[in-house]
């Protein structure tokens, strides 16, 4: 993830977890309604973003760097003496 793709998804948690205190929403169907207004605040910022800048806020890579690891032979490595 870029660092504004970070950002953005902050910007729509944090507005998620604030409405969540102020309202204790009960539930699937109020929870998706919470979130959906979390969501339409991080849209908005990705737009001003991409209006301002002329840049998308969503790339094509992805910076997170996975890789398998078998632990079961990991812990049979460890256990030879």
């Amino acid at each position: 993830m870029t660092d504004i793709e970070v950002a953005l998804t902050n910007i729509g948690e944090i507005p998620i977890r604030d409405i969540e205190k102020e309202e204790h929403p009960q539930g699937l169907k109020e929870n998706l309604k919470v979130a959906k207004r979390g969501g339409k605040v991080a849209k908005g910022a990705k737009d001003l973003y991409e209006k301002e800048t002329k840049k998308s806020a969503i790339s094509k890579s992805n910076s997170l760097n996975y890789k398998y690891i078998d632990e079961q032979k990991q812990i049979g490595q460890g256990e030879k003496k």
